[in-house]
């Protein structure tokens, strides 16, 4: 029986399976006990967040609370997944009606369900960042550029409209590009076409990664009876990394506790980092502020570090002044104080760290759990030679990942467009690859085959009723047959045989799962492309059965395609699978370790207009947002930390300049580090 839980208090009289006060500290217990109402819980580095949210999940299904009015939001879906099963294990039965995931796939969701209030059918398709710029590109040649001057790339037009969409501000609020038009006639330019990019997604019914929460939230504003539904449905909501959230997912959050007043967000104010792209410091400090009554539960006790490390991170972070006072608190053992090593220039500090790394490998500590952390990756470059040159093997959190790959993407295309035949960027991808095929050609058969497609979809026959892209195969290779002499000539084996593809295997009579529709595709039109055109072809083949394989696990073509684009855009993996069976030295740019803790870390660079950046030393709260960065970095640390800077750097042009000392280390109180005095470079 579900209880009403807008009456405050839970029943004291349950009788709980988890001892709460035996298996959590003193604040976690008090936060995961807390009775129902709003909450905002500051979770210091290493103190045991994730644990806490898990044990207030488990806590509200023992008070009586069905599963199916949690609502659990995570940054990560792989958190997501984690949180799920340690509540399972907690309360030992599955919860197939709790809702936890990203904000992006819980919003995808509501969208399949709600989308078509907002002129969506169930069937769109999600672009990732390439998608949205190619189809920018579309737009661009539709508006025209501004004046005679060239347009800015289209990726930087992306940029833009994401971080004014994420940040509640005005496309064309602040300037883009190299553009020296007046600002209101780029901001009018900018507007319309970003007018031109909404109606084209609407009419390929597409939607980009930003729609996912901006959409979410319109539905939530401008339709009450979904509002309504959700506000009812979801009686307590949990919300992890509160710090990273933007704007629009801060206004999501509010509108659906609007009703219960069920609302626990856990976060640290101090590892908010990521304003860059979006997230909002002020959703957290303001919270009890928004929240009138609001409690406020600190957990400080640390479970990573050991208590010299901890005291440099509370007296880095004691300097900001917008921030929820804390202290961390060790559990761990006394170690050794961090080490601050001044070095000559950026060879000596690369020297020193491939050396001191050398000797810890020797007394034991495996590679893998040491780490690299700098503000920039260009930061790596001296390192890296010398790790190289060393014998000392290391892994970089960058480069392309799975579903960015070219083969991954082109067989994606293939599959979104079979799926959404309105998918204008899936289509054009997948004619490219195509001999002969180019921009222009694309564009001037997608107006051919558009025009059909869109006759088909709005009168379809009742065999295909809905636009169902399963049994539609032959309604498919009609239209393409129909615009085949908009196809060059060089291609019209390739398009022949795509019709032909599509006509046998969408048959009307069964719906092919996706990772049999992958294999078909390959094996029918996609093969002779890949050994053709990429050296590795035979690797890139066996990397798509990969994609095949785990496409398998999932029953409609729909479904495993809103998995795909989530994965594509969210944080991916941080190394690859070789890295991950191999013992490497982890070199990462701050923002991509965090969350992550080493034995030993190495912060590097540690010199003002370096790290500090230079753009940051003119404003108190970007120098504010660069100490919390300094902060993450050093609470990275389990046992030994190294914080190092060169005296000088090269500076192109230049020559040799004076680094100076990072302020951030003068306000490291002298006694609390060692400071390590180097041979002259020359020795190493």
């Amino acid at each position: 029986m579900t209880r009403d839980y807008e009456v405050a208090g839970f029943d004291s009289d349950v009788e709980l399976h988890i001892d709460y006060a035996a298996e959590l500290n003193a604040q976690q217990c008090a936060a995961v006990t807390a009775p129902p109402g709003l909450a905002l819980v500051i979770a210091g580095a290493g103190s045991g967040k994730t644990r806490t949210l898990t044990y207030r999940v488990a806590f509200l299904l023992e008070q009586g609370v069905q599963p199916e009015r949690i609502l659990l939001l995570t940054f990560t879906n792989k958190a997501a997944q984690e949180m799920m099963r340690r509540v399972r294990d907690l309360v030992g039965r599955e919860l197939s009606g709790l809702c936890g995931g990203t904000f992006h796939s819980v919003g995808a969701r509501i969208l399949r369900s709600h989308g078509d209030l907002l002129g969506y059918q169930r069937n769109f398709s999600i672009l990732d960042r390439e998608d949205s710029v190619a189809l920018i590109k579309t737009c661009l040649e539709e508006v025209g550029p501004l004046g005679t001057e060239k347009p800015p790339p289209a990726d930087q037009i992306a940029e833009h409209f994401s971080r004014a969409l994420n940040r509640g501000s005005e496309v064309g609020e602040e300037a883009l590009g190299d553009l020296v038009h007046r600002a209101s006639d780029q901001a009018n330019w900018l507007r319309r076409l970003f007018e031109a990019y909404i109606r084209k997604k609407l009419e390929a019914q597409v939607m980009d990664f930003d729609d996912l929460l901006v959409l979410w939230l319109r539905l939530l504003t401008d339709h009450e009876a979904v509002r309504d539904h959700l506000q009812r449905r979801f009686q307590f909501i949990l919300v992890d990394e509160y710090q990273d959230t933007n704007k629009i997912q801060g206004e999501i959050v509010d509108i659906l506790a609007a009703r219960h007043h069920n609302l626990m967000v856990v976060g640290d104010d101090a590892q908010s980092i990521y304003s860059w792209r979006g997230a909002n410091f002020r959703n957290i400090l303001d919270f009890p502020k928004r929240h009138a009554g609001a409690a406020v539960f600190r957990i400080e006790e640390n479970y990573r570090s050991t208590p010299e490390i901890l005291a440099v991170a509370n007296a880095v972070i004691a300097k900001n002044t917008e921030q929820f006072p804390k202290e961390l608190r060790a559990v761990c053992d006394p170690g050794e104080k961090p080490g601050v090593v001044a070095c000559q220039d950026t060879q000596q500090q690369a020297a020193f760290i491939a050396s001191r790394i050398g000797d810890l490998r020797g007394e034991g500590i495996p590679l893998n759990e040491m780490a690299v952390l700098y503000r920039a990756h260009y930061h790596t470059l001296d390192l890296q030679l010398w790790l190289q040159q060393a014998g000392i093997p290391f892994s970089i959190t960058s480069g392309l990942r799975f579903f960015e790959q070219a083969h991954i993407k082109d067989i994606t295309a293939y599959l979104r467009w079979i799926d959404n035949p309105r998918d204008e960027v899936a289509f054009k991808r997948l004619v490219r690859l195509m001999p002969g095929v180019g921009e222009k050609a694309a564009q001037k058969i997608w107006d051919n085959v558009g025009q059909r497609l869109r006759e088909w979809l709005e009168n379809p026959s009742p065999e295909i009723a809905g636009s169902e892209p399963v049994g539609a195969g032959v309604r498919l290779a009609e239209a393409m047959a129909k615009s085949s002499a908009a196809v060059p000539k060089r291609a019209a084996v390739q398009w022949a045989a795509l019709a032909a593809t599509l006509a046998s295997i969408l048959l009307p009579s069964s719906k092919i799962a996706p990772g049999d529709l992958i294999r078909d595709l390959v094996q029918d039109v996609y093969r002779e492309h890949v050994v053709a055109n990429y050296e590795n072809g035979l690797h890139r083949l066996e990397e798509i059965e990969g994609l095949a394989s785990f496409a398998d696990e999932f029953q409609g073509l729909n479904e495993f395609l809103t998995q795909v684009a989530l994965l594509t855009n969210v944080e991916a993996e941080t190394e690859s699978a070789e890295a991950r069976n191999e013992s490497r030295v982890r070199l990462s740019t701050i923002h991509q370790a965090k969350g992550l803790e080493f034995r030993v870390v190495f912060v590097i660079m540690l010199g003002n207009e370096m790290f500090p950046s230079a753009k940051s030393m003119d404003s108190d709260p970007a120098m504010e947002e660069e100490r919390r960065l300094f902060y993450v970095a050093v609470t990275r640390a389990r046992s030994l930390l190294y914080l190092t800077h060169p005296l000088v750097r090269v500076v192109r042009g230049v020559g040799m300049m004076r680094l100076e000392r990072s302020v951030f280390l003068d306000e490291i109180p002298g006694h609390l580090v060692e400071t390590w005095n180097l041979r002259p470079h020359r020795s190493w």
